[in-house]
């Protein structure tokens, strides 16, 4: 029997995505946001929503683009602290030692230390509440060499992305390879 607990925001996994954006003086900012995910294979798009009272709020509107960038467990602490402080009063990449890279492709910063960054052309906002629903055409992919599979994918066991749980405000890192997807259901098919 399943027991309600009522609307709430809670999906397994969350990510934790940190969205890179330059204000209008071409200073980087980040910002860690949860409620977000891929929502297109063509074009290839990634949706993140963001409360307008944010900096990166205005800094996507203006600048019509921003970086995605996944962290690695090794960096949860950095992760926490971009979405505990504004970048309206600090530089938070100073604050924590990282670097920010522009990037060639588009006017928005990524994180030189995390493996793996999506480039994203603003696409669509829609107004959702509290948020604004930003929806980015992932340009480019770049991912860490030492993070890639022998067949040059992005390898989830060497990034080590950490995950955020909404009902008790945790993060988690990922667990085993349980199957193989677009196969592991076919012991249904007749």
């Amino acid at each position: 029997m399943k027991k309600s607990v009522g609307p709430q925001t809670i999906v397994y996994p969350t990510p934790v995505f940190i969205v890179g954006s330059y204000d209008p003086n071409n200073n980087p900012n980040v910002m860690t946001a949860a409620w977000g995910g891929i929502c297109c294979s063509d074009p290839p798009c990634v949706s993140v929503s963001i409360r307008k009272l944010r900096k990166t709020y205005d800094n996507i509107i203006a600048s019509r683009a921003f970086t995605i960038n996944i962290p690695s467990e090794k960096f949860v602490n950095e992760a926490d602290y971009y979405g505990l402080v504004s970048g309206k009063n600090i530089d938070k990449l100073s604050d924590t030692n990282l670097t920010a890279v522009k990037s060639e492709i588009l006017n928005a910063p990524y994180i030189k230390e995390f493996p793996i960054i999506l480039e994203c052309s603003l696409l669509h906002t829609f107004e959702i509440g509290i948020h604004t629903q930003f929806i980015g055409e992932i340009k480019d992919v770049k991912v860490e060499e030492n993070c890639v599979s022998e067949n040059g994918d992005p390898d989830i066991e060497k990034i080590k992305p950490i995950i955020f749980s909404p009902d008790n405000r945790m993060y988690y890192s990922i667990g085993n390879n349980i199957a193989k997807a677009f196969n592991a259901g076919k012991i249904f098919k007749k």
